[in-house]
């Protein structure tokens, strides 16, 4: 049997078979709740972010016109109710001195153990660089290298011109490269 098309189900959906909407939400909820932590940074607010999100689409889902993958719809959703429940939480800031005591105790880690330690070593400094960047940067990063959205996709998603996306992914990109040689010195050196 054929796996049904995200269209497929959003028709079945809109013909009253709410049981095709689950389907949806099995497929996209993965990386919905994905990025949903990486605004939110704890489980608790990402879950709910989550929730809001997969209910904002059904109740929005008559007014998907199909001019962009259902994916990235559901991402723009995604990406718009983290930055609401952001602003309404007002996100604590951290301090530099906060960071430099972090930096103090990372630093203290002189060699990595083994091939898999390190590997995630790896992905854990990159993902706590990744999290001392800005919202958008943030999300640019994310929906780029983790939801492998094109930039003309991106656009779509924060309502900005492709081009516009392509200097802010750049951007991005050297910001997250400044936070890792931050958190790590000479170590990004090899995971560059």
């Amino acid at each position: 049997m054929q796996q049904q098309t995200d269209l497929d189900l959003i028709t079945a959906v809109l013909a009253g078979d709410t049981s095709a909407y689950a389907l949806l939400v099995n497929r996209h909820k993965r990386f919905v709740f994905t990025m949903a932590l990486k605004f939110a940074r704890n489980r608790e607010d990402a879950e709910e972010i989550a929730q809001d999100c997969f209910v904002k689409a059904y109740r929005a889902l008559g007014t998907f016109k199909q001019k962009s993958k259902f994916s990235t719809w559901l991402y723009t959703i995604t990406y718009t109710t983290a930055m609401t429940f952001l602003r309404k939480k007002r996100i604590e800031t951290h301090s530099i001195d906060e960071e430099n005591s972090h930096l103090h105790l990372h630093n203290h880690i002189s060699t990595f153990e083994a091939n898999g330690i390190e590997k995630k070593s790896k992905y854990v400094y990159l993902n706590l660089a990744i999290s001392k960047l800005l919202p958008d940067n943030a999300a640019i990063i994310n929906l780029f290298y983790y939801g492998e959205q094109s930039l003309e996709e991106i656009a779509k998603v924060l309502n900005m011109e492709s081009n516009t996306v392509k200097v802010k992914l750049y951007r991005a990109r050297l910001r997250l490269k400044e936070k890792l040689e931050y958190l790590l010195k000479e170590e990004v050196k090899e995971l560059l």
